[in-house]
This record gives structure tokens, C-alpha cells and sequence, in this order.
């Protein structure tokens, strides 16, 4: 019997739909990877508290390490676009899986929290490369149409399952030790990696395209977000009056400075500034930071108050977390076809309505959070949220944009994502000792501003659909 080939790069699946085994072992290793940088994130939030125990870290410590691993992705995520373009993605695909397994290693064994911290931004450098090279080797090995829209939908199902995965197997983890939820993933990376040897289809960069890494943007993006995280988070320690904190916000902006001149003086920047003035990729960057920034402010709170204050172990806290993580699950293969019935702007301004209703049930006072009559409504609320908009919002951003840029599109939207995370965390973390009062203000706040941003959305929807019923057939 003959063995099963991988299709080579740029030679479609068998157009007769059937999928022979090799395809279906692509398709799992990649969706098998999402599902890994999909859990990353829930996977700490759960084992904060008792990684804070042991290393002995406040709440403005210990955000580092769920802000970490977001600036690590979203502030390399275009560079990481850059080098599959330039290097090509099977090597480095096969690169990222190998350090993210040797990180993982490492944040299990790590007895401080600068060396746990440095590893969650490695992971999240691997996340940025390995999250965008999946699509694209999808896109060349599934051809257009129900074979690649069925390996995609399967793909999402993967990734959307992360996050609730996650929650559970940090709260069973958490039980024996804190270090077995970053230990976990290096013998599963080590397997995708094996399968990947032999099931990722080679490919060649194209010669002629110009060998422009843009190191200086990309380096000048990730130092003047860590930097911010660094400035906001070591404020109320040292006051935000100190030279110290003064200093770092200072070298932050300059770093910023430094991006944008790099990007706008480039021959081949990054990011192309057209995108920038696209009206739907921008609210959906918006839309959808201030979505899952808030989510990831909630959750961060909500699992402090559930261990400390109200008694629940690692594994009830994962098991609380699951209304607002599992609808999403439950509901990925369905998305597409939600999203293609109501369209995107409805769908979104929905979302962000149920958020801030959400987050406006969220009890305000100090006391004991009683799980069923505080938590629960909020939760459910905010996992309608995602089921409604995290689709649309993808659709959105790139919907419209050409083909040729759409790639980088995602990569736009995937950044603010990502910094969205990592700013709301460290705000949070930073207030949290005020009590719960103001963090929730700032919550609900960001929750009202992403409602503004899809209402807008709306508006201009409206005026079109006006407009071409006006000009008539």
C-alpha cells in the first residue's frame, strides 16, 4: 500500500472534496497548535493566585504573566508575518513549535518571575508565528471552496475550544501544582512537531521578493509595549511621579515615535498605512480589543475574588468560567452562517450591548461574591457577546479588504487584539487593590467605548443600504 502524500505547496487538495489521511493529519496538527496558543491564556488566568503564593507577586506582578504573553503575539505578530514570508513556513512553523515546547519547559521550571515572564513572551512570539502560518497553509494546500471552508471551520472549532479547554485543565492542573499548566504543552508541541516533519508540504519563498525583515519596527513596537505595561504596572509602587515610572513612560513614547517613523519611512514596512484608513478594519480592531480586553479585566478580577475571598479551588473557578467560554465552543461551526444571514454590524452592535449589560450587573461593593446571583449573569451575558460578534467582527475586518492585503489585515486586527489584552490586564491588576468598585468602572468604561465604536458601525451600514436604495436597481 502506498503511502498517503501532502499535496505540494501551491497544489490544492483533490478537487474531488475527499480527503485522504495525510490531509486530515495536516489538518489536525494546525488545529491542534491553535487549540495550544488558543489555551495559553486561560490556562494562566486560572493558576494566577497560586503562582502568586509561590513567588510571593502582587496582583501588579502577577498580571505579567497573562500581559506578557499578549505583547509577546501582538506586538510580533506582523513580524512573524514578515518571516513566513521571507524564510517560508514550514521551517518556521517547525521553529516555533520546537521553542515554544523548550519555553514551556522552562516557565514550569522557573523560581522567579522575571525568568516566567520571559518565557510567556517567547511563547507568545511562537503564537504569532505558528496562528497566522496555520491559515496560510490551509489556504495553499485546501482548494477555494467547500474543502477549505470546511478545514477552516474545523480550525476555528479548534481554536475556539482553547479558551474553555484551558479553564478546565489549568483548574484540574492547578490542584497538584501551578507548574504542570505551562508544563503540559512542551510534550504536545514535541508531538505536533513529529507529525508536522512529515505532514507540513514544503515550500520555497519567492526569490524576488525584497529580504526586508523591518527588525527596527518590530523591535521598537514589542520595547515600547512592554515598556507601558512595565511604566503602568510599577506606578503605584513607586508613585507615578518617580523618575523611575516617568522614565520608562517617556522611552515608551519615543519607542512608539520610533515605529511609526520606521513604518512610514520603510520601503517595505510592516504594516501598509492604507490599511489604516480602512473604516470597517479599524472599528473592528476597536470593537473587538475593547471586547476582549474587558473580558480578560473580568476574568482576571473575578478569579482573585473567587480564591481568595469566596473559597473556590483552581478547578471550581475553571468550571465557573465555563458560561462565558463554552458558547463560543458550542456555536463555531454555526458562525459563518449567522454571520453571512444578519451581517456583520448588527451582529456586533448586539454583542457589545450584551457586554456592557453584563458588566453593568457586576456587583460594585467589597463583599463576598455569592457565584449564582453576582458572577453567573455577567458571565452568560458576555459569552452571548462573543458568540455574536467574534465571527462578525473577523468578517468585518477583513471582509472588504482586497485579497492581496488581507493577510495583513488580520494581522492589524490580531495586534490590537492582543495589546488590548495585555493594557486591559495591567490597568486592572493596578486598581484592583483600590477594590472592586473602580476596576469595574474601568471595565464597564472600555465595554461602553467598544458599544460607541459598533453603533457607529451600525450607523454606516444604515446610511448605506440607504443610499443604494435611494439609487435604486
Amino acid at each position: 500500500m502506498t503511502r498517503p502524500r501532502t499535496p505540494r505547496a501551491g497544489r490544492p487538495a483533490e478537487t474531488d472534496e475527499r480527503w485522504n489521511p495525510a490531509l486530515w493529519g495536516l489538518l489536525f496538527v494546525l488545529a491542534a497548535n491553535m487549540l495550544i496558543d488558543a489555551l495559553e491564556v486561560s490556562v494562566a488566568l486560572v493558576a494566577l493566585p497560586a503562582i502568586g503564593h509561590d513567588l510571593g507577586l502582587a496582583p501588579a506582578q502577577l498580571q505579567w504573566v497573562v500581559s506578557g504573553f499578549a505583547v509577546g503575539f501582538g506586538a510580533l505578530l506582523l513580524f512573524g508575518g514578515r518571516l513566513v514570508t521571507l524564510l517560508g513556513r514550514r521551517p518556521v512553523y517547525l521553529t516555533a513549535l520546537l521553542v515554544f515546547a523548550a519555553a514551556s519547559l522552562v516557565s514550569a521550571l522557573a523560581d522567579s518571575a522575571t525568568l516566567l515572564v520571559a518565557t510567556r513572551i517567547v511563547k507568545g512570539f511562537c503564537a504569532a508565528l505558528t496562528a497566522p502560518t496555520g491559515l496560510a497553509i490551509i489556504a495553499s494546500t485546501f482548494p477555494q471552496g467547500p474543502s477549505r471552508s470546511r478545514a477552516l471551520s474545523i480550525y476555528s472549532l479548534f481554536g475556539a475550544s482553547g479558551f474553555s479547554v484551558g479553564l478546565l485543565l489549568s483548574g484540574a492542573l492547578t490542584e497538584t501544582s501551578w507548574r504542570l499548566t505551562f508544563a503540559f504543552p512542551a510534550p504536545l508541541a514535541l508531538l505536533l512537531f513529529a507529525a508536522g516533519l512529515r505532514l507540513i508540504p514544503p515550500d520555497r519563498p519567492d526569490p524576488t521578493t525584497p529580504r526586508r525583515y523591518d527588525a527596527t519596527g518590530a523591535l521598537s513596537l514589542t520595547a515600547a509595549m512592554l515598556l507601558l505595561v512595565h511604566a503602568t504596572a510599577s506606578g503605584p509602587v513607586t508613585g507615578f511621579d518617580h523618575p523611575h515610572t516617568v522614565g520608562a513612560f517617556a522611552l515608551a513614547v519615543l519607542l512608539a515615535a520610533l515605529f511609526v517613523r520606521t513604518e512610514r519611512t520603510a520601503a517595505h514596512p510592516l504594516l501598509n498605512r492604507q490599511l489604516l484608513a480602512h473604516a470597517p478594519l479599524l472599528r473592528s480592531a476597536l470593537g473587538a480589543g475593547a471586547l476582549n480586553g474587558s473580558y480578560l479585566g473580568l476574568l482576571l478580577v473575578t478569579t482573585l475574588e473567587l480564591q481568595q475571598r469566596a473559597g473556590f479551588g483552581p478547578w471550581q473557578t475553571g468550571l465557573a468560567f465555563l458560561p462565558a467560554a463554552a458558547p463560543l465552543t458550542l456555536t463555531a461551526l454555526h458562525s459563518g452562517r449567522i454571520v453571512t444571514r444578519f451581517g456583520p454590524a448588527p451582529l456586533i452592535t448586539a454583542g457589545a450591548t450584551a457586554a456592557l449589560a453584563g458588566y453593568a450587573l457586576y456587583p460594585r461593593d467589597d463583599g463576598v461574591l455569592h457565584y449564582t446571583t453576582d458572577v453567573l449573569p455577567t458571565l452568560l451575558l458576555v459569552g452571548a457577546a462573543f458568540v455574536l460578534a467574534f465571527t462578525a467582527f473577523h468578517v468585518q475586518a477583513t471582509g472588504s479588504v482586497p485579497a492581496t492585503q488581507q493577510a495583513m489585515a488580520g494581522g492589524l486586527y490580531q495586534t490590537a487584539v492582543q495589546l488590548a489584552a495585555a493594557l486591559m490586564t495591567v490597568l486592572c491588576a493596578v486598581l484592583y487593590p483600590a477594590g472592586r468598585g473602580p476596576v469595574l468602572a474601568l471595565i464597564t468604561a472600555v465595554a461602553a467605548a467598544g458599544l460607541a465604536v459598533a453603533l457607529r458601525g451600525l450607523a454606516s451600514r444604515e446610511a448605506a443600504d440607504s443610499a443604494a436604495h435611494r439609487a435604486g436597481p
